[in-house]
Order: C-alpha cells, then structure tokens, then sequence
C-alpha cells in the first residue's frame, strides 16, 4: 500500500522554459564548486598526491551514473529525478527510500557548499569587522556560521523569484567561476616539481585509520571527492521544465560532466605540482592558500573574490533540485500535499524556503567534511538505485522507446552499482552509522505516512 495525495485533481506543471545550454550551466554550475575549490585539500588530506588518483576513481564512478541518468531521464522527463524512476521501476517503497537517501544528498550539498563558500568568504567578511565566532560553527570554535546561512537565503529568495531568471544568472557566474580555474591554472601550472608527487602514495590505496583518528588512504580520499563530482543529477530535475527533455536532458548531463572533468584534471594537476600536499592539506580555502605561498597574493585574492561569487551556482542547481524532488514526493502523497502548491510565477515557493531553512541551520553548525561525506552515503544510494533501474528497465522492457539508448547499457548499470557501492563501504565508519540511522528515521516516516493513508481510506 502506498500514500496517496488527499486531492485527486492534477497537479498544477511546471513551465518549460530551460534549453540545453542552460542545463549545460545548471550541470556546470552545480559540480564545479565546493569539489574543486574547497575538498581538494580534504582528499590530499586523505590521500596525498595520490589524490589524482582518487579524483580519476571518482570521476569514472560518476561518469557510468550519468550515462544510466542519460538514458532514464530521456525516457522519464519527471522532475522526481532518481526518486521518480525508482519510484516507478521498482516500486514505492524503494522509491521512497531513494528519495529519502536525495534528501538526505541535496540537503546537506547546498549544506556543504555554503560552508564552503564561507570559508572562502570569512577572511574578507573578518577583515570588514565580522567576529571570528561568526563565520565557523561550534566544532570549530565558534557560535554560528552566519555566511553560510546568508548565502542560502539568497539562493532561495532567487529560487524564489523565478527559474528562466535563475538559470540565466546562473549562466553568467559559471562563466567566472571556470575563467577563475583557469587563472589558478595558468599561475600555478609552470611552477609543477615532480618531486612533490613522491611518495605518490604515501597511505596507501584502501580505508585504514591513521594515528590521528582519520580514516585515509586512495579510496577514502575518493569516497569524500566522490562529493566533486555529482551535480549532474540535479539536471535530472529539470525534466519539466525542459523545451526538448529527450534531447536536452542528454545533452546536458554527459556534457556538464565531460566539461568538469578536464577542469578537475588541470586544476588538481596544478595544485598538486606547485606546492607540498601537506601545505594545504584540510585548508578551507586551498588553492587561494597555495596562490599566496607561491607568492601570487593578488591573484589568490582574486580568486577568492571569484568564488564567493560564483560557488552560489552550486547552491542553486542543488536547492533548485532539491525542492524538485520534495515537489514530487508532496504530489505522490509522501509529503504534505500543501508543500506541491506553485506560486503565481509558476514556482515551488513553500518546499523552497522550507529546504532552504533546513539546509541553513545544517550549516550553521556542522563542519565541512563531516557534512560531505554524509552528504555522499546519500547520493551513492540514489547513483547505485539509477543503475539498478537502467538493468531492470532493459529486461523488463527491452522495446521500449528511448530517446538516448547507451551503448553496453546492462554493463553500465552493473558497473554504476559495483562502483557506488565500493565508493560507500569506503565512506568513514561514523558517516555510515549516520546513513544508517537516517534510514531508520526514514522508515519510521513512512510507516506513519502508510498508516496515515490507510485511515484517509477508511474515512
């Protein structure tokens, strides 16, 4: 038995106003960001130079996911995104657990990147007068990340005010924020010494915990990068309000992460080779950090300038999807059916500011790598459950119509699924119990909400 809305008239759809290129800059937008600019000196952190290797492992991982999320959402256009097609694919209650695992991913994404931000954003906030304790949470010594929860009202209130407006800002910021990498590239690129690559692997490839209590080595390096690479799947989202979902959506999600590739190659190439891992490693603010010790303090400021303003596009394609995916789980009865209502302008306006509320008290409090990984248990779940849906889908519907059909589609499904789930038993021991409890939490949930929907039944 399932939840069903209390209503059964239609629910009211969203306006297709969105083309491939701005899907190109939602799925740009939404991966280049926090990855790259901020948890490169975590994975160093974990991995050392090694680190390369962890973001090749990651992006090849995510790489068979966007192809199983190509050929779905061809074949899907719902706003749902991975929540949708499992929703319909393997039933409700597994549906109900990927939408609950997006959740728990989208949540703590715009989380993750608003610190992120703040921590790119706290020295010139500092510098004008803000106190210490204002710009980091409890665990690291202070009151409250204000920032961060600045940042977020921001997005939201432009969320808020319309997608065509948001998509077209959008646009102009990932413009910055790859023209800012590239500067970090060419600055720091002809200072590479191949020495600082030796030990190219100085704790080793699998998940062991050092003596300082921190689980390191290639694959928990990779397990937290893994966070660099998604944000194509907010482009899923954008399913209805797409022009040409067939054509759009294809193109928007490989080309979006073929884009971020490169990037991530060049940018992480460059940090590596201009200075020592261990003198960035866990920085807030990496490759600014490693500017200054080259002596580039103009350009590091640069930089840091660009990223306050352009990694708020992270924060809208993730905000952006995720009040898409509460917006489907209200209309298929598993939310409030109230939180469905559009506004005048043809926007999710409650699921947006109540997403952007939760998020920001998140980031408030919590440090970054804490909430990234958490962040990433919950996205494995839902890349592993695409993959599952794209082999299901083929046996069970091998004639179907599929506007983008991938080549060695059963071979890529089972290779998504293998991937994540070596990815997440990587994650750190604290990060899974966590995902555990959130799954519990979410049993109980929907528990009521069956109960809930038997009683409306029998009334």
């Amino acid at each position: 038995m399932t939840a069903t809305p209390p209503s059964h008239t239609a629910p009211a759809t969203l306006s297709r106003t969105l083309s491939w290129p701005h899907l190109v800059a939602l799925g740009v937008g939404s991966i280049v960001g926090t990855g790259i600019l901020t948890l490169i000196g975590v994975g160093a952190d974990r991995a050392g130079p090694a680190v390369l290797l962890s973001f090749a492992i990651a992006g090849g991982i995510c790489a068979l996911a966007a192809l199983a999320y190509a050929e779905l959402a061809a074949m899907m256009p719902a706003a749902g995104s991975a929540y949708s097609y499992s929703h319909r694919v393997l039933g409700p209650t597994l549906g109900w657990i990927v939408g609950w695992s997006l959740i728990l991913e989208y949540s703590l994404v715009v989380s993750t990147v608003a610190v992120g931000w703040s921590g790119y954003a706290a020295p010139l906030l500092e510098a004008a007068g803000l106190p210490a304790a204002l710009t980091r949470g409890p665990e690291l010594g202070g009151i409250a990340n204000l920032p961060a929860v600045f940042i977020i009202a921001v997005v939201a209130a432009l969320l808020a005010f319309g997608t065509h407006e948001s998509a077209r800002i959008n646009t102009v910021l990932v413009v910055v924020k790859i023209l800012t990498l590239s500067l970090f590239v060419i600055v720091a690129l002809p200072a590479f010494d191949a020495t600082h690559l030796s030990p190219f692997m100085p704790f080793g490839f699998g998940k062991h915990m050092g003596p300082d209590g921190v689980e390191r080595g290639v694959m928990a390096a990779a397990a937290i990068i893994f966070f660099a690479f998604y944000g194509f799947d907010a482009i899923s989202t954008a399913a209805e309000e797409t022009r040409e979902p067939g054509r759009d959506l294809v193109i928007g999600i490989l080309g979006s992460l073929a884009i971020c590739t490169l990037v991530y190659v060049l940018v992480a190439a460059a940090a590596i080779g201009a200075r020592p891992f261990a003198d960035f490693a866990d920085s807030p603010e990496p490759l600014a950090l490693i500017l200054r010790q080259m002596g580039q303090g103009a350009v590091a400021r640069v930089v840091a300038v660009a990223a306050v303003i352009a990694l708020p596009t992270v924060l809208l394609g993730f905000l952006y999807g995720q009040s898409r995916i509460f917006l489907a789980m209200a209309r298929d009865g598993f939310l409030p059916a109230g939180l469905a209502r559009l506004s005048p302008r043809g926007t999710p306006l409650r699921v947006t500011w109540m997403t952007a509320v939760i998020v920001a008290v998140l980031a408030g409090v919590l440090p970054i790598s804490d909430i990234a990984a958490l962040a990433n248990a919950g996205t494995l779940i839902a890349f592993a459950a695409v993959g599952v849906c794209l082999v299901t889908l083929r046996r069970r519907e091998p004639d179907a119509v599929r506007p983008f059909r991938v080549p060695g589609g059963i071979a890529v499904g089972c290779g998504a699924v293998a991937g994540c789930l070596y990815l997440f038993v990587s994650l750190p021991t604290k990060t899974l119990l966590a995902c555990l409890a959130w799954n519990v939490l979410g049993a109980l949930v929907l528990l009521i909400q069956r109960r809930r929907a038997l009683r409306q039944g029998l009334s």
